[in-house]
């Protein structure tokens, strides 16, 4: 893998080790002032577009994508997902790393990242190992209105549930702050499109982990991101790109 932005002194194409790509995805130091939350994207898309192939993602990423994949969860307090991408992905519980126990350790975080799933229906599968086992309990985020009966067999199968909006859904600020206020402000979003969207609309993204496939897949797979446009195109600025094997790595902030 080799440095395209910022420009290395020299070229510099190898494998890169699991510390270094820990410190080139560390979580930004907060300024005096400002939040010290952070929300950070990983999302993969092909040259086309596409977020997804037949509904997964697997097939257009990478072993060194996936290297970054599992990076980026050991820097997290948190990784949120929406319930479409728990189904289609086959979602299990975060696992504990041992290259990563001592960076965790000194940052102050458990073994390994809670799971918190966004769901307005809590239609899931309580008796998945997501809930029923994981190193730490799962959360299950959605709004007041959600059906008891559905908040209660997930507290059966061991998932806390926190409502993060007064109807039926989540509202995307209810949920950083909810997050925040139980100590995870280090967020980690994996989406899939239509959280990630909803994210977007609100304006509460800090910055998105993009990594562009080179594969064309052509069909109707969602973007990135989906729902409704925002009235004003949002501005981030580049940080970092990193290029393997054609695959592309960047990311991006809020400007």
């Amino acid at each position: 893998m080799r440095r395209l932005f910022p420009v290395a002194a020299e070229a510099d194409d190898r494998e890169w080790s699991l510390a270094e790509l820990a410190e080139a995805y560390a979580y930004p130091e907060p300024a005096p002032g400002e939040p010290v939350t952070w929300l950070r994207a990983n999302m993969v898309s092909t040259l086309d577009g596409a977020a997804q192939h037949e509904g997964r993602s697997q097939p257009i990423s990478s072993a060194t994508d996936m290297r970054i994949f599992g990076t980026l969860r050991a820097l997290a307090d948190v990784v949120v997902v929406g319930a479409e991408t728990v189904r289609q992905e086959g979602y299990r519980p975060a696992r504990s790393r041992a290259e990563f126990a001592a960076l965790r350790e000194a940052a102050g975080q458990g073994p390994a990242p809670a799971i918190a799933v966004v769901s307005a229906s809590l239609d899931l599968d309580f008796s998945l190992p997501l809930f029923t086992s994981p190193l730490v309990p799962t959360l299950v985020l959605t709004g007041a209105a959600a059906a008891q009966e559905r908040i209660a067999a997930a507290e059966k199968a061991g998932a806390r549930v926190v409502i993060a909006g007064d109807g039926v859904g989540v509202e995307p600020a209810r949920l950083v702050r909810a997050l925040t206020e139980r100590g995870y402000t280090r967020l980690l979003t994996e989406g899939g499109p239509r959280l990630l969207g909803q994210l977007i609309a609100a304006g509460v993204l800090d910055e998105l982990c993009l990594t562009v496939s080179p594969t064309l897949t052509a069909g109707d797979a969602q973007r990135i991101a989906g729902g409704p446009g925002v009235a004003v195109p949002q501005r981030f600025g580049l940080v970092s790109l990193l290029e393997e094997d054609g695959f592309l790595f960047s990311r991006y902030r809020r400007s």
